[in-house]
């Protein structure tokens, strides 16, 4: 299925194009957007290539993570991006993960992406399950997917070598059918 766009009230949830490279490199280089995340640093030469690499990308193709801007409607500002993983090993499962700008988070667009995410996933793809994973110390992360829906299932411990230390992970996952009943 070829991706093309999402709205939801705020957001437009769009591919990526080449006018976006300067807004993404800036929020993907910020080290506090980085923290949790398994880069330390992103140049604009990576940014050339990831959103190139993602202008070829389909959903829903097994093994793929497809990466979707996240776009203020009322400005064009892009303000961060959603990825979906549709695993390989059975593709009625998907992971999600997410990042903003320092400058828009804590404002509600995180969760209104995702809800809008959710409802294409779980609705128009028929998606059975979704999970994320989290730092165990990204607590901003956890409360939003706790305010989703998610339940946190596991907590890894020391499970990671992440910059420089072991890390715990939490996993959090829904289904399908909690979803809808939640939407109902």
């Amino acid at each position: 299925m070829k991706f093309k766009e999402l709205s939801s009230n705020r957001l437009l949830l769009r591919r990526f194009k080449s006018s976006d490279l300067e807004s993404f490199v800036d929020y993907r280089s910020d080290p506090e957007v980085a923290r949790y995340q398994d880069w330390e640093n992103f140049s604009e030469a990576q940014g050339k290539v990831f959103i190139q690499e993602q202008s070829q990308q389909d959903i829903d193709i097994p093994g793929t993570w497809l990466q979707v801007a996240l776009e203020l409607k009322e400005t064009g500002t892009l303000i961060g991006d959603c990825a979906v993983h549709t695993l390989v090993n059975d593709p009625r499962q998907i992971e999600l993960g997410f990042t903003l700008s320092c400058q828009h988070q804590g404002h509600g667009y995180a969760q209104e992406a995702l809800e809008c995410l959710l409802g294409f996933l779980f609705g128009s793809l028929k998606k059975h399950r979704a999970i994320a994973i989290t730092d165990a110390k990204n607590m901003p992360a956890s409360r939003l997917l706790e305010k989703l829906g998610f339940r946190r299932e596991g907590h890894f411990i020391k499970n990671i070598w992440f910059k420089g230390a072991w890390g715990d992970e939490f996993l959090y996952a829904m289904l399908q059918e909690e979803w809808l009943k939640e939407k109902t």
